[in-house]
């Protein structure tokens, strides 16, 4: 299994020495911009790196320590941390407000309680309103003391140009699929097989690997969008109106589905233009193919292309109905 430097972390090797060698030097910036896919590990570098930060050893976070127990379980007094909040199986997250940032910024104004300085480590930050986000631009031009701002976020270019540019930037790549199906089976203990699949599914992202071993309703979900969709293929139009209407009630929800639709039929454009590429839903092989049979090149990169503009238009707050039924009407008829 590939851990990152003496971290205990998995993958971003890159990410792990910049950090350590900021420690290392004492050159540590005032703010961090910790970016990448949901999933990839944004949370654990932060937290390792804040344990870093606090740590008596040096550069590394020993993990057994007051200061490394105390982040480890959210309890540090010097470590301010700041999220949406969360609820359900999909996570729907709300708005970080100005309020919360208004606390934030009068907390990290005080002397520390045990460490030499405090830490704000505000996740999600793309969630923030605009109220909230001018308000930290603020702290980030003139930061207090030598505290040290931590963000990550899912979404990058949803953030202010400003906050960013202020920013050091950990831009955190997927991890490859061997690394995860390693990991998976020897760190959790997951039957080689399931590891492999949800490797596959993973695209690159260990947590998101992780959470889907541990709950046994990701694939049964997963396996019901796959059949709506292959269903609503050889649909007429006005059921594919109906389920429009259904689906798009929920955002979250609805993004989730589309993001396992445009998995699906990336596959099946591996597949029609004969790529040297294992496809990632790699359980669906036989129904990929009959697909790419049907289909062809240009109408699955069509669907592809259709799926990541209703996904841009989400991001976007379109009408999700609107979106979704212009989606179902470009979809090709199976």
């Amino acid at each position: 299994m590939q851990m990152s430097n003496n971290w205990n972390l998995i993958g971003h090797e890159w990410a792990v020495t910049a950090l350590a060698r900021d420690i290392h030097t004492g050159r540590l910036r005032h703010a961090y911009l910790i970016a990448g896919p949901a999933g990839v590990g944004k949370r654990t570098l932060a937290t390792a790196f804040v344990q870093a930060l606090l740590c008596k050893q040096v550069n590394a976070p020993c993990g057994e320590c007051r200061a490394c127990k105390l982040v480890a379980h959210g309890g540090h007094p010097d470590v301010i941390g700041v999220a949406p909040a969360v609820s359900g199986k999909i996570i729907k997250t709300e708005k970080i407000v100005i309020d919360r940032i208004r606390e934030l910024i009068k907390t990290l104004s005080l002397k520390p309680v045990e460490a030499d300085r405090r830490i704000a480590l505000i996740t999600n930050f793309e969630t923030a309103n605009e109220e909230a986000a001018n308000a930290f631009l603020k702290t980030l031009e003139e930061p207090p003391g030598n505290a040290i701002l931590i963000l990550t976020t899912d979404q990058p270019e949803a953030l202010l140009p400003t906050i960013v540019s202020r920013c050091e930037p950990i831009n955190l790549r997927p991890l490859p699929t061997a690394v995860i199906q390693n990991a998976l089976i020897e760190r959790w203990s997951v039957p080689a097989e399931r590891a492999e699949l949800l490797a596959h599914l993973a695209s690159g992202r260990l947590g998101w690997a992780v959470n889907a071993a541990g709950d046994g309703e990701v694939l049964e979900r997963r396996e019901g969008r796959l059949n709506e969709l292959r269903n609503l293929l050889s649909a007429s139009r006005a059921a594919r109106f109906a389920y429009a209407d259904t689906l798009a009630r929920d955002r979250d929800v609805l993004r989730e589905t589309l993001e396992l639709w445009l998995g699906w039929w990336r596959d099946v454009l591996l597949i029609a233009s004969d790529a040297n590429t294992q496809p990632i839903n790699i359980d669906q092989i036989d129904s990929l193919r009959r697909a790419a049979q049907k289909t062809g090149l240009n109408t699955a990169a069509k669907a592809v292309e259709a799926i990541q503009r209703t996904l841009a238009m989400l991001t976007r707050n379109a009408n999700a109905r609107l979106a979704l039924e212009v989606l179902l009407l470009d979809l090709p008829k199976l």
